[in-house]
């Protein structure tokens, strides 16, 4: 990862840090990529929102809008070979300017991240008591010492027979059951801030649920801030304080969950909304979003989404919209954003 020292103007609608702001602000990031081809692709684009403390942030849009890559770049964890640009404030402290070395001591300890799939993310060949516990061990306590907090962890995270699920391989246990684990490590260095990444998307409903109330209760307990990512708006607007909604690299609406979800301040959030029956009536008929979603790869000219919006104009198709505040705390760009909340 190669983070660019450039582009280091304020983002839209983003305030100096003032004492007890938010724990990260994401100010004007942009994380370029080596294309297939030679030129760089821009996958996220000038992105900017708070996560306040104590907060749940949901991250919303569909796949390939540079959800992941926001949270990954916060982290350092972007692919080989990309640049970064904008800034990342951690508690007012920039993480794109941070050395190797600072970087390794915020993952984990001050900021953790949940992995969409965890057998993936989890080591195929390590007892899943060993991977709990590399945070502990790193603080060199004592073997016994680093069992316990192990099996403590594993027991809020909600594992059942912890002490025997420690000697346990990651193909051992169910995917409900890898989830908890990788909760588990996350929890291990007391983070202020977890980055959850699509965790409930790979297993069924009964045990989503059982997952999100999880970290709900966690992040209640402790304080928590946590950026939530997921494409699904049933599983944001039951958890979520805040929302930020993004398509094709960019931030094209944010604000109060309840607010953007109830009167949506773009076409593309009203259009995620109405293909999802429970976040905006009971009724079990839906309105899928037609088209198919534009990538960083292919963006078009003007707004990325004016080829699958009802309300396109010329102008759409033609200038970029600025991100532009439509109410107090609400952000949209959109030309017609008023028009669309009056929908």
């Amino acid at each position: 990862m190669t983070p660019a020292r450039s582009a280091r103007g304020r983002g839209a609608g983003q305030a100096a840090p003032a004492a007890g702001g938010p724990v990260l602000r994401i100010d004007g990031l942009v994380v370029e990529l080596p294309g297939p081809r030679g030129p760089k692709v821009r996958v996220v684009d000038g992105v900017s929102f708070d996560v306040p403390r104590a907060t749940t942030v949901g991250l919303i849009g569909e796949s390939g809008s540079g959800k992941t890559m926001t949270a990954r770049a916060v982290l350092g964890l972007a692919p080989e070979g990309a640049t970064l640009a904008g800034r990342l404030l951690w508690h007012g402290e920039d993480l794109l300017t941070a050395g190797p070395a600072r970087l390794r001591a915020v993952r984990g300890r001050e900021i953790a991240m949940i992995f969409q799939d965890p057998l993936a993310a989890l080591n195929p060949t390590q007892r899943i008591g060993r991977q709990v516990g590399e945070v502990p061990r790193r603080d060199r306590l004592p073997r016994a010492e680093v069992d316990r907090r192990v099996a403590e962890l594993l027991d809020r995270a909600g594992v059942p027979e912890p002490r025997r699920r420690m000697r346990a391989y990651p193909h051992e246990l169910s995917g409900g059951l890898r989830q908890r684990a990788m909760i588990a490590m996350a929890l291990a260095g007391n983070p202020a801030l977890l980055l959850a990444d699509e965790p409930t998307t790979a297993l069924d409903v009964t045990v989503q649920s059982r997952i999100l109330s999880l970290l709900a209760g966690i992040q209640a307990a402790d304080g928590l801030a946590m950026l939530l990512i997921s494409h699904d708006l049933r599983v944001v607007s039951h958890v979520a304080e805040q929302v930020v909604v993004m398509y094709a690299g960019r931030s094209c609406e944010r604000g109060p969950a309840r607010d953007v979800l109830r009167r949506p301040a773009h076409p593309y959030t009203a259009a995620l909304v109405r293909g999802v029956p429970a976040v905006r009536t009971r009724s079990a008929l839906a309105d899928p979003l037609p088209g198919a979603p534009a990538t960083p790869a292919n963006r078009p000219a003007g707004c990325a989404f004016h080829p699958r919006c009802p309300l396109a104009r010329d102008r759409c198709r033609g200038e970029a919209p600025a991100v532009r505040e439509t109410a107090p705390g609400r952000w949209s760009a959109c030309h017609f954003a008023e028009e669309v909340l009056g929908l």
